[in-house]
C-alpha cells in the first residue's frame, strides 16, 4: 500500500467522522467548526488528485469565507434549545426514511464507480488539474466569457454598495 492510498484513506476517515460530527453536535457553533475540518479533508483529496486548484479555492471560498458567514449568522441568531419548536415523530421518520434512500443512492454509486476504477481517460499525461493550464484555457479559448463574467461581478459589487449605502 502507497503512501497515496493511506492519505486517502486517512483523509476519507477524517471527512466521514467529521460529516457525522456536524450532524450530531448539539452546538451549532461546533458543527460549523467541524464542516470546516470537513472542507479542509476534501481540500487533501483534491491534493492528491493533482487539483491543487480546486483545493486552494475550497479553503479561500468555503473554508474561509462561507463558514465565517456561517458562524456569523449563528451567533446572530442566538439560538437556544428552548426557542427552537418541536419536530414531531413523523418528521423525523420521514428525514430517516429520506437519508436511508440517499444511502442507497450513494451505495449504488460507489459500486458503480469500481467499475470505472480501471479507467484513466483522464489522467493521461497527469496535468488535469494544474492552475496552468486552467490559465492558458481561461485567457485563450474562454478570454471573452471571463472578461464578461468579471464585468458582470464588477457591476454586481457597485450595485450591492449603492444599495447599502445610507442616504
Amino acid at each position: 500500500m502507497g503512501i497515496i492510498q493511506i492519505l486517502f484513506f486517512l483523509l476519507s476517515a477524517l471527512a466521514i467522522f467529521s460529516a457525522i460530527m456536524v450532524l450530531v453536535s448539539r452546538n451549532p457553533v461546533h458543527s460549523v467548526l467541524w464542516l470546516i475540518v470537513v472542507f479542509f479533508a476534501i481540500s487533501g483529496h483534491y491534493i492528491l488528485l493533482n487539483a491543487q486548484f480546486l483545493a486552494i479555492v475550497n479553503l479561500i471560498v468555503y473554508a474561509g469565507a462561507i463558514m465565517v458567514l456561517f458562524l456569523f449568522v449563528i451567533m446572530l441568531m442566538n439560538l437556544n434549545a428552548e426557542t427552537e419548536p418541536q419536530k414531531h415523530m413523523w418528521m423525523k421518520l420521514a428525514g430517516a426514511i429520506s437519508g436511508g434512500c440517499f444511502l442507497l443512492v450513494l451505495v449504488s454509486l460507489v459500486r458503480q464507480a469500481s467499475d470505472l476504477s480501471d479507467k484513466n481517460a483522464l489522467m493521461k499525461d497527469g496535468n488535469v488539474g494544474l492552475i496552468k493550464n486552467l490559465g492558458k484555457a481561461l485567457f485563450s479559448d474562454y478570454v471573452v466569457p471571463f472578461e464578461i463574467s468579471s464585468v458582470l461581478f464588477l457591476s454586481a459589487m457597485v450595485g450591492a454598495i449603492v444599495i447599502g449605502k445610507k442616504d
